[in-house]
């Protein structure tokens, strides 16, 4: 051959066969490499199927009801014991199964924490999850479905049952997702930590303290765990934190004893009437708070794009209520609200012509970041006093209190279960800066100081706290499905190990 630059015949020749090489080097590469990467699809696909046609056999179900039965209601002093058989007789063996090592711990707050590891690899990624197996009291007598609470019933659409949506049931579907996935994986490709609770329903006592002794034992790259509702039961959805939750007692005692409203009335004050000005000093009309300070900074043009996509949840009647140029789901995941959650003076059932001596009412906040905690009462005895009731006390509760929590949305860890979670949906998923409701997210975002990323498994109309919880097994297919597409995607996106 000449050189490269000769337009000869036989150079021409030459020069296209090497050409149609080359070529044909890329395209069995290309082909390899396709090859790999539909096989790992077509894995991905079937593990999605097989987790759905698990949910179909009814396996889901009976693992459920294993769980069901245990009446691990941690607002009963002389449920202690259930507490522990649930942890040990329904969670320890599923880990167990699955290779993982497990240390039971109880905290001074007499709160129990089952702390399960399986590591993979140093160099692996290690996911953070959490779940509670506590939940709150049976109200037997109330059920109208099936044989009380604590027997799981089916009736065709709906799994009724305490704790089917908070929590067991939503901690059993990512606990056999992972299970899936190590069946077919032969490994899971990520290292795993589990942290269970068994008191979130009086307000997870000793859990902050419990992961600031044991950071290094839970130290990972990210949190993603289950609880609460979706906003539609059909579409999944992620909420990066939670609104915080705050309550208080304002009360007013003026006298020891009740006086004949006869005899006193028009010339004694009444301490309901002074209680009911007071709280109405604190919103309008239309419940638009009146304290500066308990009004957010947070509600920015990033935040209100992300709500303005969400729905509101299907089974609440929106009023107009609330801050009046905001849309409903801004009130609702991006604003702080206000409620009186009881009032009592004298005796409503058996009222007697007097005029009561005290008042109290049990009130709350629910705030979002952007709120400065340490003044929100503070700010309220600055308000009683300036609109003149210096009289009305006001007392902190030491319970059911939560800081408000909200990961950065732009993080790397939530643009991944986007996308993997869009990518088994079909569609566009629901993303939230936070949840309306509380959970003991701070734990996770703050003192472990990880993104923290939830997707829920239930929906508003689950009824959990009341009688007839239960959680749609049609969502519960679908999220199977999601959870085994994540584990997956993030074993294949982050695996390390060989």
């Amino acid at each position: 051959m000449c050189n490269y630059r000769c337009q000869c015949s036989k150079c021409l020749i030459v020069n296209l066969g090497l050409l149609a090489s080359l070529l044909q080097d890329v395209f069995l590469k290309l082909m390899g490499e396709n090859s790999t990467m539909g096989e790992n699809m077509d894995k991905r696909e079937a593990l999605v199927n097989a987790a759905k046609i698990y949910i179909n056999e009814g396996k889901y179900e009976d693992e459920l009801a294993k769980h069901i039965q245990h009446k691990s209601e941690s607002q009963n002093d002389d449920h202690h014991s259930h507490l522990k058989s649930y942890l040990r007789e329904a969670l320890q063996p599923l880990f167990t199964s699955m290779g993982f090592t497990i240390k039971e711990y109880t905290s001074a707050s007499k709160n129990i924490f089952l702390v399960c590891r399986r590591i993979e690899h140093q160099d692996n990624v290690t996911i953070l999850s959490y779940g509670h197996g506590d939940v709150t009291l049976g109200q037997s007598d109330e059920w109208t479905f099936g044989k009380g609470p604590y027997q799981l019933f089916n009736d065709g659409e709906k799994l009724f049952g305490r704790g089917t949506a908070d929590n067991k049931g939503q901690l059993l579907i990512n606990l056999l997702a992972l299970k899936l996935v190590l069946e077919k994986r032969g490994k899971l490709g990520f290292n795993s930590i589990w942290i269970i609770e068994m008191g979130e329903e009086i307000g997870s006592p000793g859990l902050e303290q419990f992961c600031i002794e044991y950071a290094e034992t839970l130290m990972a790259d990210v949190l993603i765990a289950s609880d609460g509702p979706r906003l539609k039961h059909d579409v999944p959805l992620i909420f990066l934190g939670a609104r915080g939750s705050l309550n208080f007692e304002l009360a007013i005692n003026l006298r020891k004893s009740a006086y004949h409203s006869g005899n006193a009335g028009g010339i004694l004050s009444d301490p309901s009437i002074i209680l009911a000005h007071a709280i109405a000093a604190i919103t309008d009309n239309r419940g638009q708070i009146c304290i500066p300070a308990w009004r957010p900074n947070s509600l920015t043009k990033n935040i209100k794009h992300m709500l303005k996509k969400l729905p509101v949840p299907s089974d609440v009647e929106i009023c107009d209520w609330g801050e009046l140029d905001l849309l409903p789901q801004e009130r609702l995941y991006g604003w702080n609200s206000f409620a009186v959650l009881a009032m009592e003076s004298g005796n409503s059932q058996q009222p007697i012509n007097a005029i009561p001596g005290s008042a109290h009412a049990m009130c709350q906040l629910r705030f979002v970041v952007g709120t400065n905690v340490n003044d929100i009462i503070p700010a309220l005895r600055r308000h009683l006093d300036e609109k003149g009731f210096g009289n009305v006390s006001i007392r902190k509760s030491e319970k059911s209190y939560f800081p408000a929590t909200r990961s950065d949305p732009s993080n790397h860890w939530v643009q991944l279960v986007q996308k993997s979670l869009e990518k088994t949906y079909g569609e566009k998923i629901h993303i939230s800066p936070n949840l309306g409701g509380s959970l003991p997210n701070h734990v996770f975002s703050e003192t472990l100081n990880l993104p923290t990323i939830w997707i829920p498994h239930s929906y508003a109309g689950c009824n959990q706290h009341g009688p007839n919880e239960h959680i749609l097994l049609s969502t519960v297919r679908q999220s199977m499905a999601l959870m085994v597409g994540l584990y997956w995607d993030i074993a294949e996106k982050h695996e390390f190990a060989n």
